[in-house]
């Protein structure tokens, strides 16, 4: 008996990195050209030991470690973020407009699932971060595209024309994934004025602010008094930790939004990981000089692939931040077919365009995505070396 398959579902494309993997079946490298893989922006290193310490301490010492928690997280962590980010960005913001979530996918689509539902209308600035796509995809709702400009920065003002009276919020993520491009703080004062005006939700999700090249608050959206009525804010302790498979997130929110938030999290998960809320409040009272020393060394790549494209005229640098630089490349063959021959002419796996932009863009097939956290200043030499000598 064939059972019946929810068509939304059915109409959601496969996680793009999953699928990446399968283009490496059944290949094997040569011995002097290995994998490089700047296809996934996680890191592959494990946490600092101190960190890793403290959750065997945690998971040995600690019973309440093993059981539920609060659905909204562990309150000693939901205070320190609030203390840490009311200082960080100058504002004001309360214990109780923080929640603790499985991550920031799930952060995400916990707040989206108490804003959209079938039918209504969400605005993604493209190159898009394909999970938010796919959220949206599996819930009915319809994803609007928007087009960045130089710079892979959207523009209030385009963004203003998508609204429709089914639009409930645009969603930014700066420093971006997939563009790597870091909004200016003017840039997300337009979208807070345009989303208030409107009546609908700004999102933001900063899961890469610990890697901002630039110095201070990234924007002054917090110092509003009245911030909590348009403003989400998202985050995850994947990157700055290293904490990627222990999936610690959070959402910064009115106390009325997290109370519909609570909802769906006791549904979904019961609650976050103890043991991975332990760590995050652990990182985040003692590891603030090593995630400083983890921001140079990316900022140093972050140049390094900068400085390695100026000697690529024909390929075009659309982006470059935290862990990513957005390409255009310079041959007729589309990006998805690109990417599975670079795997077989280069040992290079790559995401294509194609899955941060709307089916059948053209720019999307001139595209490719870049995550060079986890190759070091000698992996990007030779990554650049198998770009110059490419032979297609």
């Amino acid at each position: 008996m064939i059972h019946p398959l929810n068509p939304a579902m059915a109409a959601t494309d496969p996680p793009p990195v999953m699928e990446a993997r399968r283009w490496l079946d059944g290949v094997v490298f040569p011995p002097d050209r290995p994998l490089i893989n700047v296809s996934q922006a996680a890191p592959t290193a494990p946490p600092p030991l101190a960190l890793r310490q403290a959750i065997a301490e945690a998971a040995l010492h600690n019973d309440a470690a093993h059981l539920y928690g609060p659905v909204l997280g562990l309150p000693a962590l939901r205070a320190e973020i609030a203390q840490q980010w009311s200082t960080a960005y100058g504002g004001n913001i309360q214990e109780n407009q923080v929640a603790i979530t499985q991550g920031c996918n799930q952060a995400f689509t916990a707040i989206m699932s108490t804003l959209a539902g079938a039918a209504d209308e969400v605005i993604l600035p493209t190159p898009w971060y394909f999970n938010h796509k796919m959220w949206l995809d599996m819930q009915g709702v319809r994803t609007v595209p928007l087009a960045t400009g130089e710079g892979l920065i959207p523009r209030a003002a385009d963004a203003a024309a998508l609204i429709t009276d089914r639009t409930r919020a645009i969603v930014l993520v700066s420093p971006n994934n997939p563009g790597g491009a870091e909004y200016p703080a003017e840039t997300l004062n337009d979208f807070m004025y345009l989303a208030r005006s409107r009546g609908i939700a700004l999102i933001i999700d900063e899961t890469y602010r610990d890697f901002d090249s630039r110095t201070g608050a990234p924007h002054t959206l917090f110092t509003d008094p009245q911030w909590a009525d348009t403003l989400i804010h998202l985050y995850s302790f994947s990157k700055a930790y290293r904490l990627t498979g222990h999936r610690v997130g959070a959402v910064v929110a009115s106390e009325s939004r997290l109370a519909e938030v609570e909802k769906f999290l006791d549904t979904v998960a019961i609650c976050p990981s103890q043991l991975g809320q332990i760590a995050a409040l652990w990182g985040m009272q003692n590891l603030g000089p090593w995630v400083a020393s983890e921001r140079l060394e990316i900022l140093s790549r972050r140049s390094a692939m900068i400085n390695g494209f100026k000697d690529l005229p024909d390929w075009k640098l659309l982006g470059c931040g935290a862990y990513f630089a957005y390409i255009e490349h310079p041959y007729a063959l589309p990006s998805d077919q690109l990417a599975k021959s670079l795997v077989q002419k280069a040992s290079l796996l790559t995401l294509p365009g194609t899955m941060f932009q709307p089916a059948g863009s053209a720019d999307g097939k001139r595209q490719l995505r870049i995550a060079f956290a986890n190759i070091d200043a000698t992996g990007i030499t030779e990554f650049f070396k198998r770009l110059q000598h490419l032979t297609l």
